[in-house]
């Protein structure tokens, strides 16, 4: 009986790749928040596919019963709602959170996670970040991380590989900010299928990080005139010292057609050197590496065009679940006072709003803690929430969107508000999943959906407050 391993964004690029290779000597199971993409699902020898939606703790718990080993792949810059407030570096955070505490609560061996390379640098860019954060939030369960760094990944389906060769064949000019002399390490996804392979399972690579590259070492401007070579074509290329970095993401984005909450986390990356430090990991993938000019030659077709990867097709089918659906995700980071947890926050939350609204909306919470949101007198009940003591604890409180004139509740049981710590109670998330709004949603966007961030603004900057005034009160006592 092989052991059962479950890759967490298998429906990606790096996912798709991964899952037939592993499936030679594990049993697979492969989530996917698509429907479209768990049934039936791609047919592979010994992949099972699996619906999960990891912003669910519940579901994730669900997903990984049974299982042995874990690979982490997932990225949030993609929507997840229709409307989703908030960065895709707290709701990385969200996902890495639930996926650590269902490693944790089934015995997980071992967790490998492929992320960024980190340069050595004082202030990393956001997506740098983030990768990092998500690394420690993995790392904060009971499970040993086994971290895989890497810079550009070249092979069919790569949305970086897509802009870079989007750029290339649209322009026959080219505009480059300074950014270009950096250098980077392009690897191929041939080496990272070898180098999850060669970790997955190993306890000599528990608990550890490793930086993955390819063979080949270049700067940014190389890379556009490598590209453009192997592709048959010929752009003249331009080093403007002064072009904002603003307006580089807005160039790229606009001239690749891609997402700008995809374009502008990796144009804010390349401003540092990307290299992958010494390892005995890489100097296992040094033998037979693919080369960059081969990878590129393998990743496009015979129009000089990206290979897309067989579930893309299946992408504008979600997109147009999702917008169907019309619920909203919003995740919003808060400054967690000293000697403060997850559970104080929901109470002192509950105390202030109150306050902060007054005297528009007021609010009760009865014994069982159900907290009910009414309009001036008690009348009109705008939003019930109700707690929910069997998924709270200390460090993570639950509620959920039972009823109201602002919540649809009838067909969308799932709306829920949670209170979490994270990063070693360095700060609290507070977060909507799953909401379902009774409002037209245009008319929803324009006032129930700038409300709450006000609210949740406001609130932070009274947490911000108590948190000063804790640090103050223990300066004088100390």
């Amino acid at each position: 009986m092989h052991p059962t391993v479950v890759v967490a964004g298998a429906s990606g690029f790096v996912g798709q790749a991964i899952c037939a290779q592993l499936a030679k000597r594990f049993r697979v199971v492969a989530l996917t928040r698509s429907l479209a993409h768990a049934a039936p699902g791609p047919v592979t020898v010994g992949v099972e596919w699996r619906q999960c939606d990891l912003f669910s703790l519940l579901e994730t718990e669900e997903a990984l019963k049974g299982a042995d080993y874990a690979l982490y792949l997932v990225h949030s810059m993609l929507p997840s709602s229709r409307l989703t407030q908030g960065t895709f570096v707290d709701l990385d955070l969200v996902l890495a959170d639930n996926f650590a505490s269902a490693a944790r609560q089934h015995g997980i061996q071992q967790i490998v996670y492929l992320g960024g390379l980190i340069p050595p640098v004082v202030k990393l860019s956001a997506h740098l970040a983030s990768r990092l954060e998500v690394e420690q939030a993995l790392g904060a369960g009971t499970a040993p991380v086994t971290a895989l760094r890497a810079g550009l990944v070249v092979g069919p389906g790569g949305s970086s590989l897509r802009i870079l060769i989007n750029l290339v064949h649209r322009l026959p000019l080219m505009v480059l900010p300074s950014w270009v002399r950096s250098r980077m390490q392009p690897v191929s996804i041939q080496e990272v299928v070898r180098a999850i392979d060669r970790v997955l399972g190993d306890p000599a690579y528990y608990g550890a990080s490793y930086d993955i590259g390819g063979p080949d070492v270049m700067t940014y401007r190389e890379l556009l005139e490598k590209t453009a070579q192997l592709l048959g074509r010929h752009p003249r290329m331009v080093v403007v010292r002064i072009l904002p970095h603003w307006l580089s993401k807005f160039w790229v984005a606009w001239i690749t057609g891609s997402s700008p909450a995809l374009v502008n986390p990796l144009v804010e990356s390349l401003r540092h050197d990307m290299l992958a430090q010494p390892n005995p990991l890489l100097d296992y993938l040094k033998v037979g590496a693919m080369s960059f000019d081969e990878a590129l030659r393998q990743s496009v077709d015979a129009n000089k065009r990206l290979i897309r990867p067989r579930l893309e097709a299946l992408r504008p089918r979600d997109e147009l679940v999702m917008r169907a659906a019309k619920r909203v995700r919003s995740v919003q980071r808060l400054p967690l006072p000293a000697r403060g947890s997850a559970r104080w926050v929901a109470e002192e939350y509950y105390r202030w709003l109150p306050q902060f609204v007054w005297p528009f909306i007021k609010c009760r919470v009865d014994e069982n803690g159900r907290c009910r949101f009414y309009l001036g007198s008690q009348r009109l009940l705008l939003l019930e929430l109700t707690y929910s003591p069997t998924r709270s604890t200390e460090d993570r409180v639950l509620f959920y969107i039972t009823g109201g004139l602002l919540a649809r509740t009838k067909d969308n049981k799932k709306g829920r508000l949670e209170f979490r710590e994270m990063l070693n109670r360095t700060c609290v998330l507070a977060a909507i999943h799953d909401f379902s709004p009774t409002l037209p949603w245009y008319f929803y966007n324009l006032t129930q959906a700038i409300a709450h961030l006000v609210v949740m603004r406001g609130f932070g900057r009274h947490l911000a407050r108590q948190a000063g005034e804790r640090a103050e009160n223990s300066k004088t006592t100390s």
